[in-house]
């Protein structure tokens, strides 16, 4: 018994979340394998591939750099292989991302003012267009929405040209990417372009290869996810702020329990549609429930809980967690950052774990493929499955941990500005723009912005990264913006309510809030949304004539772990931010890549990475970076900004 206490006690002590370390030991109760556990297994990983020196891109090998073999077969060195290995996870988290807004493109090319997907901003539909060159006067709003559908689609493979979007971006950014080769061309292009030059016997320069790497993040940053994020916000609409709640108590005990899981808005939008409706809202009745309770976990949390206030069941760890409460009746995913683990948990209880994509099929799961062009009658179905899945939950495993939080969510670009204008005098000065942010930084009442971001990653305690550097920065009267799970975890922790600004944040910064009326910590999205932090960076550097690199803001990753973290920060290391991450990436095996990542870059771009594990060092490092930057920054206010 000891031992099992024991082993208990081990598996908790890997997050700080209070409901995760209930539902850990409820599932070492019902005999259910956790990640948690799994991560026992795992306490000495493989050394060669934490430093990223193993080299398996042909059938020789896999050779693995050390003392006694310093090259691989073919010759290649550690700093070749280190690079090549960074570059391939670029360009897999590029994909992912850029996949996304493929489907999202297809969509939009599916609407019709009667369909199942319409156009909620049209007025964001026309200013794109015409930013486009594409004529919209006289014209039907679905005949312009196919036609800018179709040009998105061009920027995945069109033969020639860059990103739409660069023009942007400040015109000395634009120079720099211009100079050194960065300019994304077509995404599909540039992820071939990686993976060809990372296919043996071709590139073997290590500082030529993360190039290739950095032009392939691109495409994500300022191509395929600003597709992604405008596109869904024109068709589902822009994020306003609304209140929600977070964490597994938001789950039902008397409600039929349905958690959406994944990143896309496609499947998501649809299945709020279809159990919004009344047949569906009866048939609950019939089984025996009280209703119907939504939620979210992971990237498609952040996306409903941001355009309809739909509650956050939880993060990336939490997903086989929420099952083991055995108050869900369906887990419904599409795609990106799913446990297959999931299926074989919930066979410990009766929900339906259920698989909607044809690019993620899972063994044991229940496979429901979903189309677009059906997209109202197939939602209808799985919701249906759902439903009738009630009168199965045995109420003898169920424990819905104590624990939620509550928070305002859903910062979009616009929404960032109109709340802005709570402190413009109207009279006097002009509406709708960053100015009173550019003042607040320069008066130094704000000393920065950092947009903490990203994963968890077991590498540390599940949220802890996140948590202990967000409240650092806050404290000392830096304002924080969140994306994915580490926007979840601000949120199931209380930092995105106004109200707790005073315990949390400085003076200056907590005056601000209540001021502007927002909280410390700022929802803006998806981890696809990340490109609304470079839009509003954008807007920040134009207002001020100047780059983005010579404002004081960061990013941060303090528990990254997927590919698509990897293309992120590069790609915000590219458009001028220094980025700082909590957990060492897989290069430590060539100090060339270090030394070009973590310093090199920051010639030509005006960033770098950073890296420090123990996150109050890593926030002190951030804050010092900033702080170092101030001087200039306030110099620039004063001749462009005052002097105008």
């Amino acid at each position: 018994m000891a031992k099992e206490v024991n082993l208990v006690e081990q598996m908790q002590s890997m997050t700080i979340d209070l409901n995760s370390k209930v539902l850990i030991e409820k599932a070492e109760r019902d005999g259910v394998e956790t990640m948690y556990k799994r991560k026992l297994g795992y306490n000495v990983q493989c050394g060669f591939g934490l430093k990223g020196v193993c080299c398996r891109n042909c059938g020789m090998g896999p050779c693995r750099i050390s003392a006694k073999t310093p090259r691989g077969l073919c010759g290649a060195d550690e700093h070749t292989i280190v690079a090549r290995n960074y570059a391939r996870m670029c360009a897999g988290g590029t994909a992912a991302h850029s996949d996304h807004a493929r489907d999202i493109t297809h969509t939009m090319a599916l609407t019709s003012k009667d369909g199942g997907y319409t156009i909620k901003e049209p007025e964001q539909l026309i200013a794109l267009a015409k930013s486009w060159g594409i004529e919209t006067e006289g014209k039907d709003i679905y005949d312009i929405v196919h036609e800018v559908a179709y040009e998105g689609l061009m920027e995945f493979g069109k033969p020639f040209g860059v990103s739409r979007f660069l023009v942007n971006a400040p015109k000395k950014r634009q120079e720099i990417w211009k100079k050194y080769g960065y300019e994304p061309r077509a995404i599909d292009r540039e992820i071939a372009t990686v993976m060809h030059s990372t296919h043996i016997g071709c590139a073997a320069d290590c500082e030529s290869i993360i190039d290739i790497a950095i032009r392939c993040s691109m495409a994500d940053g300022w191509q395929g996810s600003m597709i992604g994020t405008q596109f869904s916000d024109i068709m589902f609409g822009s994020p306003k702020p609304v209140r929600t709640e977070a964490n597994l108590n938001v789950l039902e005990e008397n409600n039929v329990n349905i958690i959406l899981h994944g990143h896309e808005p496609t499947l998501s939008e649809m299945i709020v549609l279809a159990a919004d409706l009344p047949e569906m809202k009866a048939l609950a009745k019939e089984v025996g429930a009280d209703g119907i309770t939504l939620s979210g976990i992971c990237c498609t949390g952040n996306e409903l809980t941001m355009r309809h206030g739909i509650k956050i069941a939880g993060d990336f760890h939490q997903q086989e967690l929420a099952i083991v409460t055995g108050a869900v009746e369906a887990m419904i995913v599409d795609v990106q950052c799913i446990f297959p683990a999931c299926a074989e948990v919930a066979k410990h209880y009766h929900t339906k774990f259920i698989t909607t994509s044809p690019k993620a099929q899972i063994t044991g799961a229940t496979y429901m493929e979903f189309h677009e062009e059906t997209a109202v009658e197939d939602a209808k179905t799985i919701v249906r499955e759902a439903i009738l899945n009630f009168k199965n939950r045995d109420k003898s495993k169920v424990l819905i941990p104590d624990l939620k939080s509550e928070g305002v969510v859903g910062f979009s670009e616009a929404a960032i500005v109109g709340q802005l204008n709570n402190v413009v005098n109207s009279q006097i000065d002009e509406m709708n723009t960053v100015k009173p942010l550019v003042d607040a930084l320069a008066s130094g009442v704000i000393r920065g912005v950092v947009g903490v971001v990203g994963c968890n990653n077991a590498k540390t305690p599940s949220n802890y990264n996140h948590l202990t550097v967000i409240k650092e920065l806050i404290k000392n009267y830096f304002l924080v913006v969140c994306t994915g799970c580490g926007a979840s975890v601000a949120a199931k922790n209380g930092l995105m309510l106004k109200e707790n600004a005073k315990k949390y944040a400085g003076k200056g910064l907590a005056t601000v809030c209540e001021l502007v009326d927002i909280p410390p910590v700022l929802h803006v999205g998806s981890c696809v949304d990340n490109s609304r932090i470079l839009n509003v960076c954008t807007a920040v550097a134009n207002f001020m004539d100047c780059d983005v690199c010579d404002l004081p803001v960061a990013g941060c990753a303090p528990e990254w772990m997927s590919e698509k973290a990897i293309a992120i920060g590069t790609y915000v290391v590219a458009t001028g931010i220094d980025t700082y991450l909590g957990v060492m990436p897989p290069v430590g095996g060539s100090s060339r890549a270090v030394d070009y990542l973590c310093g090199g870059l920051k010639e030509k771009l005006g960033a770098c990475f950073h890296v420090c594990e123990e996150p109050v060092q890593l926030a002190k490092m951030i804050m010092d970076d900033i702080e170092a930057k101030r001087p200039a920054f306030e110099e620039l206010y004063q001749k462009n900004v005052m002097n105008k």
